[in-house]
Parts: structure tokens; C-alpha cells; sequence
């Protein structure tokens, strides 16, 4: 038994995750390669190895001749005899090879095909390894900034966090743990590149999986994610159990399980909602805690607001680009007011109709239009929260270029002027 050698390849089978098989089979190839480099050629040479003892022979069979012309595949009757007194011309003798007595040249050259062989199943299974984990979350170590890409260990090999899967404001440092989500895995001559995000919808879902039993085992479905990296993620819900509540499985107690998602993503707000086959109604859900009047819904285009933009055109009886949805003076609501104004000027009309109820963020930006040479009218809103559809309609002008309509919205939780208008729609 060859001790020494078995326990080295079961060493290497243990450490890299190699097969001793293959092990044995690249000794093998290695002493194929040995024959050939010290003696020219390998073509009757035979390696056998025991996968138990690990004891190994090399043989040449060569064949029984009367006179020898190639010594390394022929051999004499004599000769032959004195193995054994039956050999006759034409019988195929084994004769044993000592492998002690290769030269360095082909020693070394046998030593870089075992190497090699073991690099190329190691890089196969590093690559088999994280190849099976596409599409998932693992827990890595930022390593470095390389440029504007940062390299995040994950333990056997160090993946890509490109700058445009990096969450925008996110700041991380080396030594920070982190959890990523593997986009791809391509297999290079170098070892595997994997390409990891911080920014992909699915990295929310696989953490609520490991966070909600309910959702690992399929009885909670995440249905549907909107995901602004770093902002606010959405998400909406549904059970297949009717006694599990799925936004309650996805909150936990005292909201343990949606704060361990948050943490892990850094203070990212997550709203969590009912999925409803009824696009209206889930709609309705995702406004919430607002109260929703009423929903406009295109289904099949996949359109709710301009639809909506519309109906309150037709019974405004104005142009439906001219009128702006805002939501909370995002620099979205600034741009399109902006445009809309701009575009008015060309036409010659300069008159824009808002509510007192508007986001200061919106009001400022109208107020630099007045100083632009607008002329900006703004309608009270009543008691109830509501500005009233008939003042709305009886304020339009032949030269006003733009309605602002603010609507419902979760920071304010309230009823809002489109309310009125909506309950009219309807």
C-alpha cells in the first residue's frame, strides 16, 4: 500500500473538493506523459492504479520477435524465455517500467500535468459552486474599491459590485459585511467572475425568504416588487393559507422580521400590501393608508395615472397634458410642471391654476414662474380637505396652460383634492 500517496490524495479530495478519481486519473495521464517525454512515445505503455492501495504499475507490452529493431515495443525470444518458457514470436510480453528511473525533464513535465489537471477541477468546481447560487443572496466582505467598482469577497472567490448595481448614496467601507444578490456567474480561464448587485428587486425577496419562514416554505407568495434602491421598496403579498395573514408573516412581531430587511438594507422604507388579481383594487392597497375614492385602471396597458389624467381632463374640459398629478414635489412633479408651463408659453398661454394644498417643493417652483410672467391662481381647500370640482372647472381660462392636482398620498395619509375629482369621475 502506498501510504504516503494515499493520504496526500485524500487530503487534496478533503481541502479542494477534488474526486480522488480524478486525482488518480490525472497521476495516471501524468505518467503517460513521462514515458513519452523519456522514452519518445507512450503507445504501448499501460498505467494501472489501485483506487484502494493507491500502488501503481507501469508496463510496456512488447511483442516477441526474432531479431529487435524498436527495443521499446519489441523484444527478443530469448528475453522473452527467461519470463516465461511459453512466450513464442508474436506473443505480447508486459514488462515493467520503473518509474524511479525517468530523468528530471520528464519528472517535472509529469509534476505540471498533476498541477494542472488539479487547477483546472478546482476552478470547475469553484465555478459548479457559485453557479449554483445565481439567482441568490450570500453574505460577502467588501475587499476594495477597484475604480468605481467595488470587490466584495465570498470567500473562495472575489466578485464585481459594478457601480450601476450600487445603490446611490450607500456608502461602504472595507471589513463591512454585506448581503448581495449573484447576478451572474461566467466560468474564465482565471476562475469564475461573479457579478454581484445591491440594487435588484429579487435581493428584497431572497431576504424576506430568510427572514419569513412563511415565504420560505411558499405559504406567503411575494407577488410583485417596486423597488427604488435606497429610497422605498414595495411589495405585495398573498397567502395561500387563509388563517395566515401574509402582511403580518412579513412584518412580525413588533416588526422584527420587516426591521431585520431594513437594517440589512440600510434604512430603505418597505411597504408591505395585499396583492389583488383586481388591478384598481391593488392599486387602491399600495395608496394605503390614504383613502382612495377612486381608481382609474388600464389593464391591459398597464396604465393607471393617465388614464386617470384623462378623466379629469374630459371633465375639466381641458387638454389632458395639462394636467400634472403631483405626488409630493418630487423633482419629477418640478421637471413636468416646467415643461408643461414652457410649452404653454410657446402657445401664448400663461395661466396655471393650483391649491393652496400643494407641497411646498411645487409652490416654490410656481412662484418662479409667476416670476417668469405666469399668472398662477390658487383655489382654497374647504374644511373637509377637498377642493371643490365646480371652483376647479370655473377657474380654467382660454389662456391657462396648466391644472396641478395634488393626490393621495402615504407621507400625508389623508383625502386629497383628487378625491372630489375622482368621486365625480366615477
Amino acid at each position: 500500500m502506498n501510504k504516503e500517496l494515499l493520504l496526500a490524495l485524500e487530503m487534496i479530495e478533503k481541502e479542494k473538493n477534488i474526486s480522488k478519481e480524478v486525482l488518480l486519473e490525472a497521476i495516471e495521464n501524468s505518467l503517460l506523459t513521462a514515458c513519452k517525454n523519456h522514452f519518445g512515445k507512450a503507445d504501448n505503455i499501460k498505467v494501472t492504479i489501485n483506487p484502494d492501495t493507491c500502488d501503481f504499475s507501469v508496463v510496456a507490452e512488447k511483442e516477441v520477435v526474432e531479431t529487435v529493431e524498436d527495443p521499446l515495443t519489441q523484444i527478443c525470444v530469448e528475453e522473452a524465455k527467461l519470463k516465461n518458457p511459453r512466450y513464442i514470436p508474436g506473443d505480447i510480453v508486459p514488462v515493467a517500467i520503473q518509474s524511479k528511473e525517468f530523468g528530471r525533464i520528464a519528472t517535472q513535465n509529469a509534476k505540471n500535468v498533476i498541477l494542472q489537471k488539479i487547477r483546472e477541477e478546482e476552478r470547475k468546481v469553484l465555478y459548479n459552486e457559485y453557479y449554483s447560487r445565481e439567482k441568490d443572496i450570500m453574505t460577502g466582505i467588501v475587499q476594495k474599491n477597484l475604480g468605481r467598482n467595488i470587490s466584495i469577497n465570498l470567500g473562495r472567490v472575489d466578485a464585481i459590485l459594478n457601480e450601476s448595481e450600487q445603490v446611490k448614496g450607500e456608502i461602504l467601507k472595507p471589513t463591512d459585511h454585506i448581503k448581495v444578490y449573484i447576478l451572474e456567474v461566467k466560468d474564465t480561464s482565471k476562475g469564475p467572475r461573479v457579478s454581484v448587485s445591491r440594487t435588484h428587486p429579487d435581493l428584497v425577496k431572497r431576504l424576506f425568504e430568510s427572514e419569513v419562514a412563511e415565504v420560505k416554505d411558499g405559504t406567503v407568495e411575494i407577488k410583485a416588487i417596486a423597488r427604488e434602491a435606497g429610497s422605498r421598496t414595495k411589495i405585495a403579498v398573498w397567502s395561500n393559507d387563509p388563517n395566515v395573514d401574509p402582511v403580518g408573516a412579513c412584518v412580525g412581531v413588533n416588526g422584527a422580521r420587516v426591521n431585520a430587511v431594513v437594517n440589512e438594507l440600510r434604512g430603505e422604507k418597505i411597504d408591505i400590501i395585499n396583492w389583488d388579481e383586481n388591478a384598481a383594487y391593488l392599486i387602491e392597497n399600495a395608496l394605503s393608508p390614504a383613502k382612495v375614492i377612486c381608481v382609474v385602471a388600464d389593464e391591459e396597458a398597464k396604465e393607471a395615472l393617465e388614464r386617470a389624467r384623462e378623466t379629469v381632463a374630459g371633465v375639466l374640459n381641458c387638454e389632458p397634458r395639462e394636467i400634472i398629478f403631483t405626488s409630493g414635489g418630487s423633482e419629477a412633479d418640478n421637471q413636468a410642471i416646467r415643461s408643461a408651463a414652457a410649452i404653454g408659453a410657446r402657445a401664448g398661454k400663461r395661466h396655471i391654476i393650483s391649491t393652496a394644498f400643494e407641497h411646498h417643493a411645487v409652490l416654490h417652483t410656481l412662484s418662479k414662474l409667476e416670476k417668469e410672467g405666469f399668472e398662477v391662481t390658487l383655489l382654497d381647500v374647504h374644511s373637509d380637505g377637498l377642493v371643490r370640482v365646480e371652483e376647479l372647472a370655473a377657474a380654467i381660462r382660454p389662456d391657462t396652460c396648466l391644472v396641478t392636482v395634488m393626490y393621495a398620498n402615504n407621507e400625508i395619509g389623508t383625502i386629497q383634492p383628487i378625491a372630489e375629482i375622482g368621486r365625480i369621475c366615477r
